[in-house]
């Protein structure tokens, strides 16, 4: 079908020009709004009479999508594709009609229409659908409207709220998050306010949201959180029921005029009093073996009062709900405990004079907070420093133990051993297959020892390892790429090497894990540039602050992995030169 051009036909309505049939004088004899819509739906013709009763002119409503411009709810919100009652007839080319439907007028107020909706033949190609409407009388009673019969949500928008609600919950280990984002697809759909109560672990009942819709905006009333009174075992007020996991309820504000029994009854008259809501459902939370709080939904602008179907539609949501801060929160406790690990694994760096040493670990953002990078500095005999940064397979708690046990045998073996770096790795090598748990790992091991003028002579080996960066205070920064040999737990015992290297004074070492500059979405090759090239940049900066921008400036932004490094740079001993 041709597209209107929005001509003013000779009966005084605006329609296209279709080659052999003219849309106005078809819709000039209409005593009745009409347009007519295309195969995608979009209005290709209107009379005068539509215009007048929805208050737009031709050009505003020409070209645009019928749906999308007028269709709307008894709340004058925009309706799903999928609940339009004109949509199953439009898509099988029928006829349908409806008494009582809602249009939106130009000026944003809404109109009761009937409408009819017939397939007409305009000579194209592209099926066409006329319709016409006319207003009715609005129904008085809220609870005549269609979308009102069965509560806030007929089926259909149901079923995709709850399937939003899944997705959106399970897809965060964040409680905080979880929270934020159950107070988004309540509000405003469903209520006025959102309202939930959390039990903590130990049992303490903290009201942790309370937010209100504003102008569109959720506004948090923080005068109205906080700590609440312990969940108490006999009251039947709503609330306390909730949080014991008795049952859900909707309450209003005479529900608390009489004195409160609990403490919390009290905490439930002052968020009624305060926040004007005369209807309220209330529902508790449960996780699998306990229940987490309750979530309350409140009216205070909408006048319909919740019904038993929105309670039902509510403890779907918070089964949701419950389901998502349970696995949230099972997360922050192994989180917790990786922290923990963290702590005790990564070790404090020595005070060594001549040097300034730190360190930075960041996890995997989706592992358990740690993983299998390591970094590790330490004394030898003879005003020897080792230094050493590694990498064990894996991005969980497996993957942090086995790197414990690593670090503490190549500890062992450098301090009783008094043999160069590469001697010192292919006994740890031997000794990764036989006495610990890792599979596969990679490091680089150093020993430092005081030279001339205030320079370090360094010597190392590489197990498969990035090799290490040296920047000088010049800002020339290269890569010390020699001595590299397989990476730890291959099994082919083939024999290491050892190379050796002078810091200069003012120089920064630094040592890291492949985090720092592997990239799902870019080579290897592109990141060693990236770091060779900041650190060049950062040369004259505090050691502190050079590390600190270092690793803001080059890990990638899609980077899955956790990032261990360690920076050295040498300064003046005391007594040197």
């Amino acid at each position: 079908m041709a597209a209107a051009r929005g001509e003013r036909a000779p009966g005084g309505e605006h329609a296209g020009a279709i080659p052999g049939k003219t849309v106005g004088d078809m819709l000039a004899v209409l005593g009745t709004g009409a347009y007519v819509v295309d195969a995608q739906g979009h209005i290709v013709a209107v009379n005068a009479v539509a215009e007048g009763l929805l208050g737009r002119t031709a050009a505003q409503l020409l070209k645009g999508d019928a749906h999308d411009l007028l269709h709307r709810n008894a709340r004058g919100e925009s309706i799903p594709r999928a609940q339009c009652r004109m949509r199953p007839a439009f898509m099988a080319g029928r006829p349908a009609q409806a008494d009582l439907e809602w249009f939106e007028r130009g000026d944003g107020s809404l109109m009761a229409v009937s409408w009819t909706l017939s397939p007409v033949d305009l000579g194209g190609d592209d099926a066409s659908m006329l319709v016409l409407f006319q207003p009715r009388d609005e129904p008085a009673d809220l609870a005549a409207r269609p979308e009102a019969s069965d509560g806030l949500l007929q089926e259909l928008e149901r079923l995709a709220l709850l399937a939003e609600m899944t997705t959106q919950l399970t897809s965060t280990l964040s409680v905080d998050e979880a929270l934020q984002r159950l107070v988004s697809l309540v509000l405003p759909r469903l209520a006025d306010w959102a309202v939930i109560d959390l039990i903590s672990e130990r049992d303490e009942v903290w009201r942790s949201k309370v937010v209100h819709m504003e102008n569109g905006t959720a506004v948090s009333r923080r005068d109205l959180e906080g700590p609440m009174a312990p969940v108490p075992s006999e009251s039947l007020m709503p609330l306390s029921r909730a949080l014991r996991g008795v049952a859900s309820t909707i309450a209003e504000p005479r529900t608390y005029e009489r004195s409160p029994d609990t403490g919390i009854a009290v905490e439930q008259r002052r968020l009624f009093e305060a926040t004007g809501m005369h209807s309220a459902a209330i529902a508790p939370i449960r996780g699998l073996r306990e229940v987490l709080g309750a979530l309350t939904l409140g009216r205070s602008e909408r006048p319909e009062k919740f019904t038993p179907a929105d309670l039902a539609l509510v403890e779907d949501i918070t089964r949701r709900a419950g389901l998502a801060l349970d696995n949230a929160r099972l997360y922050q406790r192994q989180r917790k405990v990786a922290e923990t690990m963290q702590r005790y694994l990564l070790p404090q760096l020595p005070r060594v004079p001549g040097l300034e040493m730190t360190s930075r670990y960041l996890p995997a953002p989706d592992a358990s907070h740690v993983g299998g990078d390591w970094y590790d500095a330490f004394a030898l005999a003879d005003d020897a420093t080792a230094l050493v940064i590694g990498d064990v397979s894996g991005h969980d708690l497996d993957a942090a133990a086995g790197m414990s046990q690593l670090r503490n045998v190549l500890r062992s073996y450098a301090w009783a051993q008094k043999e160069p770096p590469s001697r010192i790795v292919e006994r740890v090598d031997r000794a990764v297959l036989s006495i610990t748990d890792v599979s596969m790992a990679t490091l680089v091991f150093a020993t430092l020892v005081p030279g001339e003028d205030g320079q370090w002579e360094m010597q190392w080996t590489n197990a498969g390892h990035p090799p290490p960066l040296l920047v000088t205070r010049e800002g020339v920064a290269r890569y010390l790429a020699k001595g590299s040999g397989m990476l730890l737990g291959t099994g082919t015992n083939r024999p290491r090497s050892d190379t050796s290297e002078t810091l200069p004074l003012g120089s920064t070492l630094v040592l890291y894990t492949d985090g720092l500059v592997e990239s799902p979405s870019h080579p290897i090759d592109e990141g060693l540039e990236r770091l060779r090239r900041h650190a060049a940049a950062l040369a004259h900066r505090p050691v502190e602050t050079f590390t600190d921008e270092l690793l803001s400036r080059t890990r990638p932004p899609d980077n899955d992995d956790d990032v261990a490094l360690l920076a050295l740079r040498v300064g003046t001993r005391p007594g040197a030169g």
